[in-house]
């Protein structure tokens, strides 16, 4: 029987190709978009890597996660200097970050910070920070800029900004009398990092405070260590990214932080919170599923209509073998066959184009969106998917097989005028 069905194929080459094709773009599509989820889940929560605490002023989780690594929204309150440093010198604290923020420069965020930050940050699994152009800034009045800040503020390397107060594109006052030098560009990561513009926190002081910078080029340049996270006078920051010497310590010591007596201040682990955040953007995972299954709908219902359009040029083929003696049963089976291997020939040319796709494009798509989409073998969810589209073209094949079943032999061999 599967040898008459290629034959029948064979037979019938265009209209197979053309279903093929239709139905291999849908499950590469279908394929695309579980892929493409798997990966932005993943690169979602390894926006920050190797941190394992942010300690910020009392507010909620998320709100606090979405203040300090995605830019977005604001923090009501401030955390003090004070509490930064005894936090720091806490016993289990291998390292400490300072950040403010508050600041922007044409809508793109302003992250004040120390040298400390770009030899702690991490992204992914734990991949550092590197520039793409320049150097690290090494004092105040200096900047350094994400990819998406530096091209869309048309800003290089040795050029000057301007920073304002206010976040979001709402500029309350420009500190133009405190330019800043551009001297790095980061290399893009595919997270909030690259739309920001990074300062060192003396700078943000300056400005603030009204006092120009004039020994700028006199003052000793910062080590790339954690020490240097603690030579900045200041009243207040945003929040503190907290690395400790045993991630075990992490629950214990975001507990006695947020129970702690004196200021208010909101620990969370931000692997967790990233977690129960992702679980709230869910309606969009649902609505790329419901999409991709509806262009894999259709193209089975092209398949159909292919079937059965292409069954009343086949009745004589059918009264004929009828006549040498299959049974109904026979030509059920047939046309059965034919749709069960047009859809697996299709899913497998689906998997092969999602792989050519993802092998050739795969370079534009870390230099744009810094996704690195690494091939692998298909996940369980995908061979679901895949066995899913069988089993659809299977039930499809039903209607134009069952309608074979009862042509009579005399519908194919009657002469239509």
């Amino acid at each position: 029987m599967l040898k008459l069905a290629i034959k029948s194929l064979a037979n019938r080459k265009t209209s197979a190709l053309l279903t093929v094709i239709a139905i291999a773009v849908s499950v590469a599509l279908l394929l695309a978009v579980e892929r493409v989820k798997e990966q932005v889940q993943a690169n979602f929560a390894n926006t920050v890597s190797g941190t394992d605490l942010i300690v910020g002023p009392r507010s909620g989780d998320v709100q606090l996660l979405l203040a300090s690594v995605f830019h977005i929204g604001a923090l009501n309150n401030s955390m003090s200097w004070q509490s930064y440093e005894r936090l720091s010198q806490n016993r289990q604290v291998e390292w400490s970050v300072p950040i403010s923020l508050g600041d922007s420069v044409s809508g793109m965020p302003v992250v004040a910070t120390t040298a400390g930050y770009f030899q702690h940050f991490k992204y992914a699994n734990q991949q550092p920070l590197k520039l793409q152009h320049g150097e690290w800034f090494n004092h105040s009045e200096q900047a350094v800029l994400g990819a998406d800040a530096a091209e869309k503020l048309a800003f290089n390397v040795g050029d000057q900004l301007i920073i304002a107060h206010g976040t979001g594109g709402i500029s309350f006052s420009q500190h133009s009398g405190h330019p800043i030098d551009v001297v790095g560009v980061l290399k893009r990561t595919g997270t909030p990092v690259d739309q920001s513009v990074y300062v060192d926190l003396e700078t943000l002081e300056d400005i603030h405070s009204g006092t120009p910078d004039a020994n700028a080029d006199d003052k000793s340049h910062h080590s790339h260590d954690e020490h240097a996270d603690h030579h900045h006078p200041t009243n207040a920051i945003s929040a503190a990214l907290i690395g400790l010497k045993s991630r075990q310590m992490a629950l214990f010591m975001q507990r006695d932080i947020n129970t702690a007596d004196g200021e208010p201040l909101t620990a969370l682990m931000p692997g967790q919170t990233l977690q129960q955040l992702w679980k709230t953007l869910r309606v969009f995972q649902q609505a790329l599923n419901g999409i991709s299954a509806i262009v894999v709908i259709i193209g089975l219902l092209g398949m159909l209509t292919i079937l059965l359009a292409s069954l009343r040029e086949r009745s004589r083929e059918m009264a004929v073998l009828r006549a040498v003696g299959a049974g109904p049963g026979t030509l059920f089976t047939l046309l059965v066959t034919e749709a069960v291997l047009l859809t697996i020939i299709a899913t497998a040319s689906g998997l092969a184009l999602l792989y050519i796709l993802q092998i050739s494009l795969a370079g534009v798509i870390q230099q744009q969106t810094g996704l690195l989409f690494a091939l692998q073998w298909p996940t369980a969810a995908e061979w679901w998917r895949m066995l899913f589209v069988v089993v659809a073209g299977f039930l499809m094949s039903l209607v134009p097989a069952w309608r074979a079943y009862r042509q009579s032999l005399a519908d194919g061999l009657t002469v239509k005028v």
